[in-house]
């Protein structure tokens, strides 16, 4: 009797799999974790499936073990085959963000844990005192937990510690995500949101996979919506994703699941440890990890029986991931959701358009939250033409704006300024000869950070020190910073507003999750005055104090070449403004515009959202630019300029002239030089009934070959077009 044999899939750069005969002793159905030999080594890989009868058993590699890890479910592998088809990724290589935790996490042993005394300490400070209000709901925590859901140092929790305030306890570390219970912190719901919630929750009963957009101003609590339906699944025995687009969103996120439910979430993002990552794999597995927060590679995890996903942030550009395998979060979320027959509820104030049409054609259920929560108002939006007040010279901050800041501070409240450019100045030149620090790597400009006395590229990262002279004519005193960044308004308000606590929040400055969590909190406490920011912080944040938001900059986003340019700008500014005015105070917006009559603008002031929408679908619909249309770029990479131009013509002239598609280029990229490869660019556009990716993989397996050295990146549904 013949041996039986297995396709087996690798978490390696390949889309095809590999058929294994498989030892008597050894029972591996599809899903089990096997280790196969590869050329001269060892692989881990999922068995997908019965062999190739075809292949000759006296040709078969043999499986050399089972490896003792959950297996992967149908539901799992079907989706990791749907993504491989649609992004024309390598199979394997989205297999490998499915096993990205797949590991035996071994035996839990005690573990040391703080918990409070009740005792007080022999000094009060803001900080002991945040760590004994988070310490007072009795659940034991590490110190670092404790330090970091605090937002304190770990010397902070050591000196409660010795005060006798804290008591070290020895724990055995439960399954992260477990034992939350669904009722344990209701809220109170307005009647709009109680009938959303309900609605949701019919949905999680169901089981039909069906999708929902929750659309609601800024503060109309469309979280504590979502977390009912959340609260449903559990109390079916089904767990739950809340997909986050930032880190830096999760612990505000991770803290109103906890309040809710009980207990902590599980947290999956890149700078969670790989012994913690592989808790939460097996966990979610098991079944025992309940709910899980995290950024989009969430999505892979290995759930028993997936019962919401939802897609807190479902605008944002976060959700797409640029790298191999190259695919959009927030649909994905959607095949998945179908594939394990759980809702999807897509959350956000300001909806991608693509969200908005599926809504408004009856595919995605759409749920509207219009107004704040308590009955808040809105910020009132003022449009300060600069044409007509500009500032100072060589100033950035128009003397109306800087009248309204110091009125706020005054008042003892908050304000930001927001401008959504990292770093001191965006070129520095030389007045003597004019010239531009460019990037050796990269057709962009040297980005000054002062802070950090360097001059940086925020494509391929290099970065060198600010020369004492001007390299091309070695005269000195003569270079000069153009244009603003954060850094650059942040000195021009400390010049202004001397008293004011400053904040900077800004990717270059702030890094890593617990660095933005401390200053985040920082700013929720009121021990800053005066916050200078950038997108990180126009998402998802409550600043109850901060009742004035400040735009340097509103049209900063709307003179490029993105079709998706106008809607971008209208998010991100409805989105900053809508910070201010959550607490008990009113707020206000002032954007700084040169077009206050741009229809982003009006749109803003008015706080018209329906009528810009309707503007923006028209001129889509009218360009038949996605949704109405379909995109897919390729761009065509070299270390040579002529070899990447060569081939990028080469595959023009291969597309089948009959394909139901127009194929535009090869032109330069608009980033012609990344990371010293030369790009050029091809971008399909087709109907919206035509299946893309099927269309490119039979054009590009009778296109020529290309040369070891040419790189093709292919993007189908294109966020970037960089």
């Amino acid at each position: 009797m013949p041996a039986e044999s297995v396709e087996v899939l690798l978490p390696v750069a390949l889309d095809r799999s590999f058929t294994y005969s498989l030892p008597e002793d050894i029972i591996a159905p599809p899903g089990s974790f096997v280790e196969v030999p590869l050329g001269p080594r060892a692989v881990a890989g999922v068995v997908w499936g019965p062999g190739d009868p075809e292949v000759p058993a006296g040709k078969l590699k043999a499986v050399r073990q089972k490896l003792e890890l959950p297996p992967l479910g149908d539901e799992l592998r079907a989706f990791v085959d749907w993504v491989a088809r649609y992004t024309l990724a390598p199979r394997g290589m989205v297999l490998r963000i499915a096993v990205r935790g797949a590991r035996n996490p071994g035996d839990e042993t005690p573990r040391s844990a703080v918990i409070a005394t009740g005792s007080a300490p022999g000094r009060a400070t803001p900080a002991r005192t945040r760590v004994l209000a988070t310490a007072s709901d009795g659940v034991p925590r590490s110190k670092s937990d404790l330090a970091r859901a605090a937002a304190v140092s770990p010397g902070v929790i050591d000196g409660l510690v010795a005060d006798g305030a804290l008591r070290i306890v020895e724990v055995i570390a439960e399954p992260i995500g477990s034992g939350l219970q669904p009722d344990l912190g209701r809220p109170e719901l307005s009647e709009a949101q109680a009938d959303i919630a309900a609605l949701l929750q019919a949905a999680v009963r169901d089981r039909t996979g069906s999708t929902h957009l929750v659309e609601g101003v800024t503060g109309s609590g469309k979280t504590e919506v979502y977390l009912e339906a959340v609260a449903e699944a559990l109390r079916t025995g089904r767990q739950a994703l809340i997909l986050l687009p930032e880190i830096a969103l999760t612990q505000a996120v991770l803290d109103r699941v906890t309040r809710r439910f009980g207990g902590a979430p599980g947290e999956w993002h890149s700078t969670v440890s790989a012994k913690r990552r592989a808790r939460i794999w097996t966990g979610t597995a098991s079944g025992e990890t309940r709910i899980v927060v995290g950024a989009r590679s969430a999505l892979f995890l290995p759930f028993r029986d997936l019962g919401i996903i939802v897609v807190d942030e479902e605008h944002d550009a976060g959700f797409k991931q640029e790298d191999v395998p190259v695919y959009h979060a927030r649909d994905m979320a959607v095949v998945r959701g179908k594939l394990a027959e759980a809702p999807v509820v897509l959350v956000s104030a300001t909806p991608s358009l693509e969200s908005r049409v599926n809504a408004d054609a009856g595919r995605y259920r759409h749920h509207l939250l219009p107004e704040r929560f308590g009955g808040r108002t809105m910020p009132e939006i003022e449009l300060l033409d600069l044409r007509a007040d500009p500032p100072p010279p060589g100033r950035w901050i128009a003397p109306r704006l800087e009248e309204q800041v110091r009125d706020t501070l005054a008042r003892g409240e908050q304000a930001l300024l927001f401008l959504n450019r990292r770093g001191f100045a965006p070129l520095t030149l030389c007045r003597a000869c004019g010239h531009r620090f460019a990037c050796p790597n990269c057709s962009a400009w040297l980005v000054e950070h002062r802070f950090r006395r360097q001059l940086a590229c925020h494509h391929c990262g290099h970065h060198e020190p600010v020369p004492p002279a001007c390299p091309k004519c070695s005269t000195t005193d003569k270079l000069a910073a153009v244009g603003p960044g954060v850094e650059r308004i942040r000195d021009e308000a400390a010049a202004l507003f001397p008293e004011a606590r400053l904040a900077v929040l800004s990717s270059d400055l702030v890094i890593g999750a617990d660095s933005i969590r401390a200053e985040l909190k920082a700013v929720e406490d009121h021990a800053v005055d005066l916050v200078i920011g950038t997108q990180l912080v126009t998402k998802g944040h409550n600043f109850p104090h901060l009742t004035l938001v400040g735009v340097v900059d509103g049209d900063l986003g709307l003179g490029t070449s993105d079709p998706r340019a106008a809607e971008r700008t209208f998010q991100l500014l409805e989105q900053v403004t809508g910070r201010a005015g959550r607490g008990a105070i009113a707020g206000r917006g002032i954007v700084q515009t040169t077009d206050p009559l741009h229809p982003v603008m009006q749109a803003l002031k008015n706080h018209d959202a329906a009528a810009f929408y309707a503007a923006e679908i028209d001129a889509r619909a009218d360009a038949m630019l996605p949704p109405f249309g379909r995109l897919a770029s390729l761009v065509v990479s070299a270390p040579v300029r002529n070899d990447a131009e060569a081939y990028a013509r080469a595959l023009a002239q291969s597309f089948p002239a009959s394909a139901p598609a127009r194929l535009l280029g090869p032109a330069e990229a608009p980033i012609s030089l990344l990371r010293g490869r030369h790009r050029f660019r091809l971008l399909l556009r087709a109907d919206r009934t035509v299946d893309v990716p099927g269309l490119i993989r039979a054009w590009l397996a009778e296109a020529p070959r290309a040369p070891a050295s040419i790189g093709l990146h292919t993007d189908v549904d294109p966020v970037s077009f960089l």
